[in-house]
């Protein structure tokens, strides 16, 4: 062991700390840097979570990625894509797409006696994934999707249910409009709840093959294509891997089709995103820099309250450097202590939300019910390190102050 880091740990582990002046800054330096990490932790981990919440409810809707028609991207109503071995071929050549399923969706509306609402039916079969609707199903089962048959059965949202007063095993008349106008009696199987009102407000679902009887399509033919990918951060190279495979492609019906992923579709959703990482960013800012210059106030006292013993050590023969790294040391034990119990208080919180929701949200402002957190471990690790390193390296310039301590005024010192 060094000399400097031997000095440190005695002064770390004597009654050196506990003197009338350095004892109460001491305290303050760590309270600063349990405070500052505390915050970083707990702000990460719900503004992680709350992304992360967001995106898998978009996603959950409308997949990763889109196959549609390329002249009716912006329409409810849109061109049949087909669904046939040749397309099937060309998207399976992308090796990051891990599940494809088709969609048909219909303009409608819900009437009861009361009131009326207008809705986008989405049609599904057999090959959708439904673990996404079945985790947020409240009431009633999740009915067998088909494409062969319809079973006039149809999954609505609680907004939907509680503004048409309906409940589970009730029968909404539900009408089309084309040349003339379709009505189509449904019972409501189920009613689900997201929280997020861009799409309970609008989104039911039924078998693909009423949807697409209503819009006059053949069993092969479908709205569109959602794709499932393995690396979302890959979302953007996998859209134009996949756009450019359908690029020369047409179907039998001379129809060409683009790929869209889930963020051109929600731009502004997406965007908003995008601002939390700048709050982020403010607040790693702001609370590093407050554990930062809490540690470099503790460090002068703690130095200027040493002074004699700054003295001591350069008369026999400690350098500056020596005596900077002892006081550099002795701030990476203090430093430690605070960041134990930042991480105490940071993860403590982190656990009770995450097995608990003890607290919650507005769902109608929030898209959500109780406050989401998410924190991986690279995170969690690249925030200690970062608090570490960074406190240690703004503590790098006061240490010099060492320097202008000498021996023979240091000895008088009282």
């Amino acid at each position: 062991m060094n000399l400097p880091v031997f000095l440190a740990k005695r002064i770390y582990n004597g009654p050196a700390l506990s003197r009338q002046v350095s004892r109460p800054a001491v305290i303050i330096s760590m309270i600063g840097i349990v405070i500052g990490l505390a915050v970083m932790i707990i702000a990460v981990s719900v503004i992680t979570g709350f992304k992360n919440e967001i995106k898998d409810k978009v996603t959950g809707f409308a997949a990763h990625l889109q196959v549609t028609d390329v002249n009716a991207v912006m329409g409810n109503e849109t061109a049949p894509v087909v669904y046939n071995d040749t397309l099937k071929a060309l998207l399976a050549k992308s090796q990051q797409v891990t599940h494809v399923q088709r969609y048909s969706q219909k303009a409608g509306m819900m009437k009861t006696a009361d009131s009326f609402q207008g809705v986008m039916v989405k049609g599904l079969g057999p090959d959708y994934q439904t673990d996404f609707l079945r985790q947020h199903i409240i009431q009633g089962e999740l009915i067998q999707f088909c494409d062969t048959a319809s079973s006039n059965t149809v999954l609505i949202s609680k907004v939907l249910a509680d503004k048409l007063q309906l409940k589970v095993g009730d029968k909404v008349d539900t009408y089309f409009f084309d040349e003339s106008i379709r009505a189509r009696k449904l019972l409501v199987a189920a009613i689900y709840e997201t929280h997020f009102s861009a799409y309970d407000g609008t989104y039911v679902f039924t078998d693909l093959y009423m949807v697409n009887r209503l819009n006059h399509w053949d069993d092969d033919e479908a709205s569109g294509v959602e794709m499932t990918i393995n690396d979302y951060a890959k979302l953007e190279t996998v859209t134009y891997e996949v756009g450019s495979l359908l690029n020369d492609y047409t179907d039998r019906n001379g129809t060409a089709y683009c790929a869209l992923n889930v963020e051109q579709q929600n731009p502004a959703v997406f965007s908003w995103l995008e601002v939390l990482d700048v709050n982020i960013w403010v607040i790693l800012v702001l609370m590093i820099g407050i554990a930062g210059f809490t540690m470099i106030a503790g460090l002068l006292i703690i130095i200027i309250e040493r002074t004699q013993m700054i003295g001591v050590l350069k008369s026999l023969g400690a350098n500056n450097t020596t005596i900077r790294h002892l006081f550099l040391w002795l701030s990476v034990f203090l430093i430690g202590r605070g960041m134990l119990w930042g991480n105490i208080v940071g993860l403590t919180f982190y656990f009770v939300q995450r097995y608990t929701g003890l607290l919650t949200l507005d769902p109608a402002t929030y898209y959500m019910d109780k406050v989401p957190v998410s924190l991986s471990i690279p995170v969690w690790l690249l925030l200690n390190i970062g608090t570490l390193l960074i406190s240690v390296l703004m503590l790098v310039g006061p240490s010099y102050i060492v320097a202008r301590i000498h021996p023979a005024n240091s000895m008088r010192y009282e």
